[in-house]
């Protein structure tokens, strides 16, 4: 073939080519890696009211998470604090996902005053986060909101050593279940079955492996990833996504005496698949407020077959905090992200502290930064469209799990 006859196909290759690169973005053209930014919070409790707010007294669920909103709403225009941590200094803009871990509905218990039902406070959450949250992921599209379920929202579905009322509503789980698995049959609150209707799953952003999952990771959630991890490169960095943390709360597991059901007498929760383990169910030494030594050691034998597991976000107590987790027997170094509620934990009572996480990471980089937003500095006197600040931060590896992996933090 002449060169005549070739140039109008080069050129119109060479225009595809710069079609793809523009529709890639800055990334491709500089040959990195782009860095994904994501908001983290948990335990937004619908149906409850905090105690102190803005200078009023007992303010509802719905109040407190829609101010939360409208801050979170308000990112893409706040600079990241000039810390020395991934992006530093730069503005937040596009949002990838936001997470939510757990308690999205409150348990609807009779005392010591009647919780509204799962139903109601599944409305309001979806008022707030699903209709209210505003951001745009890097194309343009609406930001993924990615959940989970906690303790709340499976006691509602299943029942609870608490008097309910009802005694059953599986409305948030159910929507949940819908919404993050989207099953070719929807379930609805009278056919969810929450032995075989369980959230898991997996969404890649940027490079890392995101796993989204139901309570905490117990056998039968350990043994899905086992799977899912058989497509995920050794060397490629995965998050867990769940309420609890790694040192499970032991009234969660499955009562071990008698037939094993939820009663009051003995106060387990059956939330999990696994039996609880620790203490003597024979002599009646088994408490739901026992230790968790041979769960966490179960768990800690599945992570060190899986040493890209580097980080691990969840809820359920809830504060700030950023720490390595190093197993029962001090053997692990596992990133270890814990988050502050809007409604309950130790900010209960100093709601200045109030916050949720802006992380950034880059797994061509290694790195991750994960930063405290406080959205209620300056407590009542705070108007909705007033600044937010930031508290501690903490840059760690994405490295496969060696020995420490904190590279720098405050």
């Amino acid at each position: 073939m002449r060169l005549r006859a070739l140039i109008p196909r080069l050129r119109v290759a060479r225009t595809v080519g710069l079609i793809i690169a523009l529709h890639a973005g800055p990334a491709l053209w500089a040959g990195k890696t782009p860095d994904v930014t994501f908001v983290f919070t948990s335990d937004v409790h619908f149906g409850i009211a905090r105690g102190q707010f803005r200078g009023a007294s007992f303010v509802n669920a719905q109040v407190v998470n829609a101010a939360m909103v409208r801050k979170i709403n308000q990112l893409p225009g706040v600079l990241l604090p000039p810390d020395g941590g991934l992006r530093s200094g730069e503005r937040i803009g596009a949002v990838d996902f936001v997470a939510i871990t757990g308690d999205l509905t409150n348990r609807q218990e009779l005392y010591p005053i009647h919780v509204q039902s799962a139903a109601v406070s599944w409305a309001q959450f979806k008022a707030c986060y699903i209709d209210g949250l505003t951001l745009r992921d890097p194309r343009g599209e609406p930001t993924p909101l990615l959940l989970v379920p906690g303790n709340h929202d499976v006691s509602n579905a299943i029942g609870a050593p608490t008097k309910l009322v009802p005694a059953t509503d599986a409305t948030s789980m159910t929507e949940i279940y819908n919404r993050m698995m989207h099953p070719a049959v929807p379930a609805t609150a009278g056919t969810y079955s929450y032995a075989r209707d369980r959230v898991t799953y997996a969404r890649d952003f940027g490079g890392v492996h995101c796993i989204f999952l139901t309570m905490w990771p117990d056998s039968f959630t350990r043994a899905w990833i086992d799977r899912d991890l058989q497509g995920v490169p050794a060397a490629e960095p995965v998050f867990l996504f769940c309420h609890d943390p790694p040192e499970i709360d032991a009234r969660h597991l499955i009562n071990p005496y008698g037939a094993h059901d939820i009663n009051p007498h003995d106060a387990f929760e059956n939330l999990v698949s696994d039996v609880y383990a620790d203490g003597d169910a024979a002599t009646h030494h088994a408490k739901p407020d026992g230790t968790t030594v041979a769960e966490q050691r179960a768990l800690a034998a599945f992570l060190r077959r899986h040493r890209n597991i580097v980080g691990y976000f969840h809820g359920h107590n809830n504060w700030t905090e950023f720490y390595t987790w190093k197993g029962p027997d001090g053997d692990l170094a596992l990133n270890v992200f814990r988050v502050d509620s809007p409604m309950k934990g130790r900010t209960t009572k100093e709601e200045s502290h109030l916050s949720f996480q802006v992380v950034v990471f880059n797994a061509g980089k290694h790195l991750l930064t994960d930063r405290e937003c406080l959205w209620n500095l300056q407590g009542a006197g705070d108007a909705p469209s007033g600044p937010v600040a930031w508290g501690s931060a903490r840059t760690v590896s994405l490295v496969p799990r060696g020995g420490a992996t904190d590279v720098a933090g405050r």
